[in-house]
């Protein structure tokens, strides 16, 4: 008996609507919310709960990548306590911040770009992993000019500036979309209001612009505790102005000690944030004196509230603060709408795509309408929402509106602006001359036609001028057939560090086709070499515009190859070096080879990725003669009758002089058998390695 009623007891309780509590905030539509204390949700020390002040909490540091994953590969996930709290009491939890030039973990800039992309790239996955849903999310944080000392290191890491000069941005927001597209991205910054207006407004619009996901900008306000109502209200309207998105207010404080100057700072100051009708939120940093990061900034101190704080219960008890309107009723996200032109400049007289890419969570779209300015450009009904908007020769240069506007069935619209750039110039961007066909060659000097901007950038039409950091170039390109390709880049240097990848601007998000690619030594930059390398995203056939981006200039490159990539069913293996080796000498290199199905056609090697030789047939050797004392990552790539390839893992080769270690003795194994330690060397000092050559171990001195 007493089973069923507590049986019963829970089905009743399951079937009452959630709980609500006296939050300050009664708004539906808005929030009004706050951040952990040292860690902890509810602060103790007499300040009550938090779910009776607060409807939204944000992690001061425990999202942050450094805090959470400290040590590589070990994840600490303290913000477990604030997410599993907002969820127990039926309120918003905020992830901060998933990409940060600040608080990162201390391993990383010990990597390289590519590792850490692939790392970075890791983070996203494990935050998803670890947090499938989340409703707010503020992607990137404070990556204005160099707010943060790590933004050159983050930017380099994400891909550069690229194309738009935002590039590494829009590439989170694409990677933050792509797991989370119900959450509401947020771009994020500091002194956005007062310091570095212009910067943000640029930053905003371009990511916007260039269509990706950013939903709504968060202004943090730490630096408010002297503005005037004045100058605060005109700043909040030209920020809007030029985004026309919602705004969160993300971490407001007001660092002032004296009692009274603080509640009329606040007094003054969040009215105009919380009333504006594109302010879909506000959240506090800290609520405890002395608890914060700034010194005096709490509204709560030795457990009694400061007069800021009596001021603000009684502000959110006000029909002004319970009626104000927001732009994400229910503090939901019903519709994702983001203008994608192909590109963000044109000539006029040309053609450009673009496409709205927009959904709507609970709501069924009926028509999507694409604005240039106020001349309708297209009406589309079915999905994808694709456009192309022909250019009139007749329009002025600079900036044009763009909007889109996404009706549901019920009646109800949605908006989204952006912006492109009509150039000067009357030469359209086309393709060089024939489009290459892939598989197959592009040249490097075959660049696009167009202005520069738009089909290029920086570029040069002479393959032996060095490359530039920054510079890009477009090549269309037709592509036969879908799948993986494998590419071969003709490049010269004579440095180590340039770098590049190929990238393509897709209508649906920024591609990255390769890993940043790191250009080896060549011996000079007239001496050319091929370089392998995998592409990481399939290509579909069709009509491509590839862009190769320049990360790192200084490198020669004349071509790239790009080969379809099928893996072979067999094995190959490059084979242990015996001895030790100096600069300028003959290193034997040999590997094992098979193919289940056909027949190995040949090997190809490659140090650092350089093609070192080929080989037709078994024993599978070539020589390579080292340039430089220090460790090569030697490869091999087995290719059968199939033109299907087997990949073997690389091997360090370590060259440990600057000079060749001379054979000096040849001894026959059956007449000497020196001694050697635990580390495999001869015992004599005298000796400086072995090399074993048809059966005869050579003994270098």
């Amino acid at each position: 008996m007493q089973r069923i009623i507590k049986s019963c007891l829970l089905l009743v309780a399951l079937m009452l609507p959630a709980a609500t509590f006296a939050q300050l905030s009664s708004n539906p539509d808005k929030f009004l919310g706050n951040i952990t204390t040292s860690g902890n949700v509810d602060a103790g020390g007499g300040v009550p709960a938090y779910y009776k002040l607060w409807n939204q909490i944000t992690c001061e540091n425990e999202s942050k990548w450094g805090s959470v994953e400290g040590t590589r590969g070990n994840f600490n996930w303290g913000c477990d306590r604030a997410f599993n709290y907002a969820n127990q009491h039926g309120f918003t939890y905020k992830f901060h911040a998933l990409v940060w030039g600040a608080q990162y973990p201390n391993w990383l800039p010990n990597l390289s770009p590519k590792e850490r992309f692939a790392a970075i790239t890791n983070w996203f996955d494990k935050v998803k992993e670890k947090y499938n849903t989340l409703p707010l999310i503020d992607v990137v944080n404070e990556a204005v000019g160099n707010h943060q000392d790590g933004n050159p290191m983050i930017k380099e890491s994400l891909g550069g500036g690229g194309k738009t000069g935002f590039d590494w941005l829009i590439k989170a927001f694409d990677m933050a979309h792509q797991r989370w597209p119900d959450a509401i991205l947020i771009y994020n910054d500091y002194n956005s209001i007062r310091w570095n207006v212009n910067e943000y407004i640029t930053l905003v619009q371009t990511l916007r612009d260039a269509g990706a996901p950013i939903d709504a900008y968060g202004n943090q306000s730490h630096e408010l505790s002297d503005i005037s109502t004045t100058e605060l209200s005109n700043v909040l309207k030209r920020q809007q102005d030029a985004f026309k998105m919602p705004m969160f207010i993300t971490e407001l404080d007001i660092d002032i000690a004296n009692d009274n100057q603080q509640k009329t700072q606040l007094e003054k100051i969040l009215p105009i944030m919380w009333e504006a009708p594109y302010c879909a939120g506000v959240t506090l940093w800290g609520y405890v004196y002395g608890r914060t990061w700034v010194s005096n900034s709490g509204l709560y101190k030795n457990g009694a509230e400061r007069p800021a704080m009596t001021w603000l219960k009684e502000y959110m008890a006000s029909d002004a603060a319970k009626n104000a309107v927001s732009p994400l009723p229910g503090m939901k996200k019903e519709a994702s709408v983001y203008i994608r032109p192909a590109s963000l400049k044109v000539v006029k007289g040309d053609v450009l795509p673009i496409k709205v890419n927009a959904s709507l969570a609970t709501k069924t779209i009926e028509k999507v309408e694409l604005y240039v300015e106020d001349d309708l450009v297209a009406t589309m009904t079915e999905a994808p929402y694709l456009a192309e908007y022909e250019v009139p020769t007749s329009i002025s240069g600079g900036w044009k509106t763009t909007k889109a506007v996404v009706t549901a069935t019920d009646g109800s619209t949605y908006e989204r602006y952006g912006r492109i750039n009509i150039v000067a110039g009357i030469t359209k961007h086309v393709p060089y001359g024939e489009v290459p066909e892939i598989p197959g060659t592009f040249k490097i000097d075959e660049y696009d036609k167009g202005v520069s901007g738009v089909a290029y950038n920086n570029a040069t039409r002479n393959v032996t001028t060095t490359t530039k950091t920054d510079q890009w170039m477009d090549y269309t390109v037709d592509v036969k057939e879908d799948g993986l390709y494998s590419f071969d880049a003709t490049v010269a240097s004579s440095k180590a560090d340039g770098r590049f990848h190929l990238a393509e601007y897709g209508l649906d998000s920024l591609s990255y086709l390769t890993e940043f690619v790191e250009v080896p030594k060549t011996g000079g930059n007239s001496q050319w070499k091929t370089m392998h390398g995998q592409l990481v995203t399939k290509l579909t056939a069709g009509r491509h515009v590839l862009t190769l981006l320049v990360d790192q200039g200084g490198f020669c490159i004349k071509d790239i190859t790009l080969t379809r990539f099928e893996e072979g069913d067999g094995s190959c293996m490059v084979k242990s070096f015996n001895g030790v080796y100096g600069v300028g000498d003959n290193v034997p290199i040999s590997a094992v080879a098979t193919s289940k199905t056909s027949t190995v056609s040949e090997v190809r090697f490659y140090a650092d990725n350089l093609l070192i030789g080929t080989a037709t047939e078994s024993p599978y050797e070539c020589v390579f003669t080292p340039s430089e004392k220090r460790t090569y990552s030697i490869t091999a790539i087995a290719v059968n009758a199939e033109g299907k390839q087997k990949i073997s893992k690389p091997r360090n080769l370590v060259i440990s002089s600057d000079t060749p270690l001379d054979i000096q003795t040849v001894v026959s194994d059956e007449t000497h058998t020196p001694s050697y330690n635990l580390m495999g060397m001869p015992v004599d000092d005298s000796y400086h390695g072995i090399v074993i050559k048809n059966g005869k171990k050579y003994i270098r001195k």
